[in-house]
């Protein structure tokens, strides 16, 4: 049995930065612009591009450098837009453990937590500019429980969020009588050298069918997602609220805390930005990850009035 409800699939289960898809739903913004909208979550975010890119699911939201490799792997998924802009993405830790300082090559015979399998081939990758090899950490799969892995000793360290894991962490440390600055991370952009950290910039992607055969629904989304943007970025207490409404869980102190240090990299144009594509698309040839025939997946036709919109201040020149 099919639907004509829109179906789209979060990369991670819904958490702070997913305010603005669940408030497009519940504020009435999807039915003013006539789609109707059936979000879900994934048991696995590894699956997310494959099964956008396969049709059982028609749009989500998947990390830029997840949604290269995608379309390179041969899944047929498009970029129509962007979430958040350059959340900091790094290897957490905790201080007070003394096993890893900023130092990268700490990292020598540590367990290290990754999500998917692109944590791991980041990590491998930079290991051969500090004088070591893939052999001299060990790689530990935890998925979505990065941060409870470190809290449990089941590894050193792990690949993280800096408004997610990070923030989780350090509300932890507060708890056992430790500071916030307890925990540090060790920030891949500038391990890489790659002078952004867009790699791990959130989008909303579609299944390219989809977008092809359905234009129409694809911009009506978009601009239902732009007035729920706008409406969390303008009133932010309020669009918090009613979001822990809709999900209960989420009406905690640390969940609000996420979403606090979320607000400054909300995208407010939602524009695919081509300078990030150039230097991702440029960054995952270095990883291997496509080849110098690569095409990228991303249209911003779809992003409300993006002919008038000029490109927005990268986050790292921002003041947070």
């Amino acid at each position: 049995m099919s639907t004509s409800k829109i179906t789209v699939l979060l990369n991670w289960a819904a958490t702070a930065y997913h305010i603005p898809l669940y408030l497009a739903q519940t504020q009435g913004y999807f039915t003013q612009e006539g789609v109707q909208v059936a979000i879900l979550e994934p048991a696995d975010p590894s699956d997310v591009t494959e099964i956008i890119g396969s049709g059982k699911i028609d749009l989500g939201c998947k990390a830029m450098i997840h949604t290269i490799a995608a379309k390179a792997r041969g899944f047929n998924v498009t970029s129509i837009g962007t979430l958040l802009d350059e959340p900091f993405t790094g290897v957490v830790y905790l201080k007070s453990q003394g096993k890893i300082t900023e130092d990268f090559t700490s990292l020598k015979g540590k367990r290290i937590g990754y999500v998917g399998e692109f944590g791991k081939i980041i990590i491998d990758e930079l290991t051969s500019h500090h004088d070591m090899t893939p052999k001299d950490y060990t790689a530990v799969r935890v998925g979505m429980n990065v941060a409870d892995a470190i809290k449990r000793g089941v590894i050193d360290a792990g690949v993280g969020l800096e408004n997610i894991q990070q923030v989780e962490l350090e509300e932890w440390s507060v708890a056992q009588g430790r500071g916030r600055e307890d925990v540090g991370m060790l920030r891949i952009d500038v391990l890489a050298e790659l002078g952004c950290c867009c790699f791990c910039s959130v989008l909303y992607i579609g299944n390219d069918t989809f977008i092809k055969s359905n234009p129409e629904k694809v911009a009506a989304f978009m601009r239902a997602i732009k007035k729920a943007t706008d409406f969390v970025l303008a009133d932010p207490v309020k669009a918090w609220a009613l979001y822990c409404q809709v999900k209960p869980a989420l009406d905690t102190d640390l969940y609000k805390k996420m979403f606090e240090r979320s607000l400054p990299y909300f995208s407010k144009s939602l524009l695919n930005v081509q300078r990030d594509w150039t230097k991702v698309t440029n960054y995952s040839k270095r990883l291997g990850v496509v080849d110098e025939s690569f095409v990228q997946n991303m249209t911003n036709e779809f992003v409300p009035g993006a002919e008038d919109i000029k490109p927005e201040v990268p986050a790292e020149e921002v003041s947070r």
